[in-house]
């Protein structure tokens, strides 16, 4: 009954990452805090094994997503290269400083960043270029921290990458292709950390590898990736601007939860 309840949460997360064109982890980690306090698994830590299990997932959805960006030869790979030396220093470190939070602290510190996506969708907040991109070591600086504010927050980085490479002049589709390209290395690395320090503590569920609650991680990565087309389908059919307010005041919801009424 537990695996259909997560391939159920999969196909919603992924329906709805389709619908709203992004990245799973802002869908899943509050539904898994959310399903997790109902089940009663996790306790204190309830929010690390979440954002873990969320990075997990997105492993096996960015693969994907590149596999269409590289058909398409959309991938600046050079770039990609470049943001991923520091994304996967990043992202471990992402895991080491959530495990250094309390359960409470990751949540208000999720609900914060919640606001702020939503506050981006309703007032379009996207950086205007202002000219070309930096030097190396700039690039590589700047995904360390996108790797490590992705590994506290459990999502695959888009949502920082492409702002990052709209600022500096990049074309939106060739930064949205980067940005897939970048999403794996921060699960991966990410998802790792969450297991090693997750090994740490001995109160963890038993179905639990770590931060990573294997039911979790196989029903919804079954389930969202084909859900993730149908979302698209339906995108097509909509208005897109009601969709972004949609969403937005989901993430609003979302970070009211964590922000004023935490488990």
């Amino acid at each position: 009954m537990i695996w259909l309840m997560y391939m159920v949460l999969g196909a919603f997360a992924g329906t709805l990452a389709g619908l709203f064109g992004v990245g799973g982890g802002l869908i899943i980690v509050p539904v898994l805090i959310f399903s997790f306090n109902l089940l009663g698994i996790g306790g204190e830590l309830v929010a690390h094994i979440a954002v873990g299990t969320s990075l997990a997932t997105i492993m096996f959805t960015s693969l994907s997503a590149i596999h269409t960006h590289h058909q398409r030869r959309a991938i600046d790979w050079k770039l990609a290269a470049m943001l991923s030396a520091g994304i996967v220093v990043g992202a471990w470190l992402g895991g080491y400083t959530a495990d250094k939070m309390s359960g409470l602290q990751l949540q208000r510190v999720i609900g914060l960043f919640a606001w702020l996506m939503a506050a981006q969708m309703l007032f379009n907040l996207m950086p205007k270029g202002s000219g070309r991109l930096p030097g190396k070591p700039v690039q590589v600086a700047m995904g360390g921290f996108i790797g490590w504010a992705s590994g506290i927050f459990g999502i695959g980085g888009g949502s920082l990458t492409v702002p990052f490479l709209s600022w500096c002049s990049v074309p939106m589709q060739r930064a949205v292709a980067v940005s897939s390209a970048c999403g794996f290395p921060i699960a991966l690395v990410g998802a790792l950390s969450y297991v090693v320090h997750g090994l740490e503590h001995d109160n963890l569920p038993a179905e639990a590898w770590g931060y990573v609650y294997l039911p979790a991680l196989i029903g919804i990565s079954v389930a969202s990736v084909p859900f993730a087309r149908v979302g698209a389908i339906l995108a097509h059919k909509l208005s897109a601007a009601v969709l972004k307010r949609a969403f937005a005041v989901f993430l609003l919801l979302v970070g009211a939860k964590f922000l004023l009424f935490p488990a």
